[in-house]
């Protein structure tokens, strides 16, 4: 039975350049980056091309990007970085209810501190409106976090708006940006985002788990959150997974080109799109203006979890939402008002460059015949 995998806003397969970088950096240039001999300037260079390869993508100088182990390292060093470097000018942080929990968790550990925190709501298809984010934005706003891409529902969130209103209203902010679904899909320039910071993870684009990076742009400061020997100039010390980074860089050059992708998932997106409105009892969640990589939709009267099992025993694999939020109700889909109904039945396909047409019909087969069967099961159930 063939694997259909619809879950890559979860995590990929990795790419056999991605994979071949690893196991070279581990058994051929296993050396310390730090140390002074050969071996360690073998390391050194792996790195340095990693580094040139993901500042490349979005626009950067290598010295702007800190590796670290992942979206959620990232997303924590910049929001605890931030706001700890900036507290004396103000402590005021706007995010939004519908982050990721790296942000939302990292934010509410900030008020137990004494910040201030102002969560923007979303509308009912996952937007926020980019008058309230600069209504939200103060002369004593210190940090604005906001994803660019959600990871439940494919919504792009304002950004621009954060960061006109930044300038507008002289606030001290710095301006961080969850890139970790919209890296290596969308295009990225910081200097036309104007952001301050910028998370990414390599396991979004084929490459390994374990390994992202920050963007921390030059001239600015925010507070570390380990300390040591120096490395990764003092903010993310400790000796560098040469493996894991040298694996990161071979997938983003492994890479195809951005606009034609887009095309490729805007014309896989409709096409499911148009499945799915043939389907009595199914109600797509996410806007008709998404991200086209992530499509949420909710299953009839089917509970998620007995969906997924389902199409599990198929070899289809999708998911209910975050991978991070283990099978809890979605903050996202609550935040945008739906009915429990919708939120318990809700499921999400999120597409890679792997992704055909033919695996969406065998899909959407196994999808009606688990709405009709387990439909009928369940009511049965009730009836006892």
């Amino acid at each position: 039975m063939a694997e259909i995998y619809f879950d890559n806003s979860s995590t990929t397969r990795v790419c056999p350049e991605a994979a071949n970088a690893v196991m070279k950096a581990m058994t051929e240039n296993y050396g310390n980056p730090s140390s002074l001999h050969t071996k360690g300037f073998l390391a050194e260079q792996e790195m340095r091309s990693a580094r040139e390869a993901v500042a490349s993508l979005i626009g950067a100088r290598p010295e702007e990007i800190t590796f670290t182990s992942g979206g959620t390292e990232s997303n924590n060093l910049a929001v605890f970085g931030a706001a700890h470097a900036r507290k004396k000018r103000g402590r005021r942080i706007v995010t939004t209810a519908i982050e990721h929990p790296s942000v939302l968790n990292t934010v509410k550990r900030l008020e137990k501190d004494g910040f201030e925190a102002i969560y923007l709501k979303p509308d009912s298809e996952g937007h926020i409106s980019p008058e309230e984010v600069k209504n939200a934005i103060t002369p004593d706003t210190i940090l604005v976090s906001m994803m660019r891409v959600n990871n439940e529902v494919g919504s792009i969130l304002p950004v621009e708006a954060a960061a006109d209103a930044i300038e507008e209203k002289h606030a001290p902010a710095l301006l961080h940006i969850d890139a970790v679904q919209a890296f290596g899909k969308l295009p990225l320039r910081v200097s036309g985002l104007h952001c301050d910071l910028m998370s990414m993870s390599a396991h979004k684009i084929h490459g390994p788990k374990g390994i992202g990076a920050l963007y921390v742009r030059s001239g600015v400061h925010i507070e570390p959150l380990t300390y040591g020997g120096g490395q990764e100039k003092d903010l993310r010390p400790g000796t560098e997974s040469v493996p894991l980074i040298a694996g990161f860089g071979a997938a983003v050059k492994a890479l195809p080109d951005l606009e034609a992708e887009l095309s490729a998932m805007r014309s896989l997106n409709h096409c499911c799109r148009e499945q799915l409105a043939g389907i009595e009892g199914v109600t797509v969640n996410s806007p008709d203006d998404a991200f086209p990589y992530i499509l949420n939709f909710s299953a009839g009267n089917v509970r998620a979890e007995t969906m997924l099992h389902f199409l599990s025993e198929k070899n289809i694999f999708v998911s209910s939402g975050s991978a991070c939020s283990r099978g809890r109700a979605s903050h996202v889909l609550k935040a945008m008002g739906l009915p429990q109904d919708r939120i318990r039945s809700a499921l999400r396909l999120s597409f890679c460059r792997y992704n055909t047409k033919e695996e969406a019909t065998e899909f959407f087969a196994a999808l009606r015949e688990g709405l009709s069967s387990l439909a009928v099961q369940q009511l049965a159930g009730g009836h006892r």
